[in-house]
């Protein structure tokens, strides 16, 4: 069954996090709409409740009592997104010292940036998190911190739980070794409370949603290089493929260096609307173009830079994408993308400085490669082994399983591509089990696969899907049921 109509689908899990985070900080009142309402998030709201902040979530004008914060999951996710709203009191950068260990489950975003925050802002911290996220390296995080004046503690000097004495830092000038948005936030966070130089210098510019935030809370940060917003809205409007790379490959050929300037403290008495999350978006597209007759509209959608190597993957693989009603919001680029079905996909080699871009669209985007014609290549990918699975090794099992020729490297893997009959030759009379090792993109992204082969597979647990993105069934089924939410309403 094709997939077709109009959604907007959950909103930015980053820049959710952000939100809470520099809103509690800030001094004033922060509204915040089309929050993302996931058990990570979820977690960031109870860690800085725990903080001092005053969080209230008021769900069709009223409020919410958050004693038992995840009941708010139970809710039809479809109506929790759009009649929800968040305020926060912020506490001007004045957090309290939490009176117990910080539980973050399994939200490795929030405990990197949480951790920048509480090295400046208190004495004594404690912070960790379920299985899956006790086993994520921390180390990366620990070296800026102590370099700034922090004692940080880890189980076997890498992994929580995770104690921090913190509190008086000094400047900074940190060379990362790895482009990653989470380490270069943690040292701007920990920036705040101080007045000492601080700046950032990673291989390639790595996503800056706490760079925007802050400015858009009027703390002042250069960058360089600095993303031109008017360019890419132009760029996106025109459909201009050869403008969009030779702009893409000016700002991400090079490294990237941030500096905190003098105002350090966040404004606010402001409202944060959170755009619709291009990751999770990234899954309908998939499914738009691999099932014929397809053809959908995603509203709404982040377009910024750092966000969209899928963009640069699709206009490569010749997808059938346009953008509409580009626009800025909260200092983020924002507009609508119609996606229709795609045959004979090209194969792609994804590599470089690409990879921190679309580093969460692996996964999905590893059915686009089992399909084009031809060998497709991902490198320079070692990072996937870290996230919430060792996500190369699960890409390469899963796959293997439907008769795909798939070799794993390192740092990543090449695939041949098959058509579907032979996809669906190869599983004939077979029944597929999916591992997920409980990580929500490689459960979602076999989902999609099942839409693709019209087939039922068996899971190994799928209700992982809802760490990040509750309503991924509820949408799939208005695409192929409904022709979309206008006719769902």
């Amino acid at each position: 069954m094709s997939l077709k109509g109009e959604i907007r689908v959950s909103s930015d899990k980053s820049i959710s996090h952000r939100s809470i985070m520099l809103a509690s900080l800030a001094k004033g009142k922060t509204k915040i709409s089309n929050f993302l309402f996931a058990e990570d998030t979820l977690h960031t709201i109870l860690a800085f409740l725990k903080l001092g902040a005053k969080i209230q979530i008021f769900y069709r004008d009223k409020e919410i009592s958050l004693k038992d914060t995840f009941s708010l999951l139970k809710i039809n996710p479809l109506s929790l997104e759009r009649e929800t709203y968040i305020v926060v009191e912020g506490l001007n950068k004045n957090i309290s010292e939490p009176d117990d260990v910080l539980y973050l489950g399994n939200s490795g975003t929030t405990t990197r940036l949480l951790a920048g925050i509480l090295a400046g802002g208190v004495k004594y911290s404690v912070l960790t998190g379920d299985a899956s996220l006790r086993n994520r390296p921390m180390k990366r995080i620990k070296i800026p911190l102590e370099s700034m004046g922090a004692k940080v503690y880890l189980r076997k000097d890498n992994y929580l739980p995770m104690t921090i004495i913190g509190k008086n830092l000094k400047g900074i000038s940190y060379k990362s070794p790895v482009a990653s948005a989470q380490v270069k936030s943690c040292i701007l966070l920990a920036g705040l409370f101080t007045k000492d130089k601080i700046k950032v210098i990673e291989p390639v510019k790595s996503r800056d949603h706490t760079e925007r935030l802050l400015r858009f809370l009027e703390v002042s940060i250069k960058e360089d290089p600095k993303i031109e917003d008017k360019v890419f809205i132009e760029i996106y409007k025109n459909k201009d493929v050869e403008k969009y790379f030779e702009i893409i490959n000016q700002i991400f050929s090079k490294e990237n260096k941030v500096c905190l300037g003098e105002k350090r403290n966040l404004i606010s008495d402001k409202e944060i609307f959170i755009p619709a999350d291009i990751s999770s978006a990234a899954f309908f597209i998939v499914g738009a173009l691999l099932i014929e007759g397809s053809k959908i509209t995603l509203k709404d959608v982040l377009l910024n830079p750092t966000r969209t190597g899928i963009i640069d993957v699709l206009l490569k693989m010749n997808a059938d994408i346009s953008f509409d009603n580009v626009r800025v919001e909260n200092g983020e680029i924002v507009g609508d993308l119609k996606v229709r079905y795609t045959p004979n996909l090209k194969p792609i080699e994804i590599r470089g400085s690409l990879i921190p871009r679309l580093i969460d669209e692996i996964p999905i985007l590893s059915l686009l490669m089992i399909f084009a014609k031809g060998k497709s290549k991902v490198k320079d990918a070692k990072e996937l082994r870290v996230k919430e699975s060792d996500r190369i090794s699960l890409i390469c099992e899963n796959l293997k399983k439907f008769g795909v020729n798939i070799e794993e490297f390192e740092d990543g893997f090449e695939v041949e591509g098959l058509s579907k009959e032979d996809i669906l030759k190869n599983i004939e009379n077979k029944k597929i089990f999916i591992q997920t090792f409980l990580d929500h993109r490689i459960a979602m992204t076999f989902k999609i696969l099942e839409k693709v082969l019209n087939k039922k597979f068996e899971f190994e647990n799928e209700d992982c899907i809802k760490t990040s993105f509750p309503s991924f069934n509820y949408y799939l089924d208005i695409l192929e049921n409904s022709g979309g939410e206008k006719n769902n309403e």
